[in-house]
């Protein structure tokens, strides 16, 4: 089996709802990280202070099927692309320790019942 880390970083308003999302298609724990976002472009200032956006870092280890899924759920239900609200990616694990055994063989039973679908 396969894993993957999948990092998503969104508007910090998201934070729940790209939770809700990654959950109702397939994500289990999460790790979340407060984070702040600094674009391209010179920073904004008000009376002197810099405006930098609050943004949450939302890493979930999963299967690597699934995390294609959820990610393709996350950018469409929270319309990352159309609107600039945050990013989410894809990054393959090599080694793994601290899942359960129940856990692993959770995610083995999700594969076997999505085939039979």
């Amino acid at each position: 089996m396969r894993f993957a880390l999948l990092v998503a970083i969104v508007e910090q308003s998201l934070e729940d709802k790209a939770i809700d999302v990654a959950k109702a298609n397939g994500a289990g724990g999460v790790t979340t990280m407060p984070g702040k976002g600094l674009g391209l472009n010179e920073k904004k200032t008000f009376f002197g202070l810099t405006y930098e956006r609050a943004e949450s870092v939302l890493l979930f280890v999963m299967e690597k099927r699934t995390s294609i899924k959820v990610m393709k759920a996350l950018k469409n239900e929270l319309k990352l692309e159309d609107e600039n609200k945050g990013i989410v990616m894809s990054l393959p694990i090599e080694h793994l320790a601290g899942i359960p055994t129940k856990q692993i063989e959770a995610f083995a039973n999700k594969l076997k019942e999505e085939k039979e679908l």
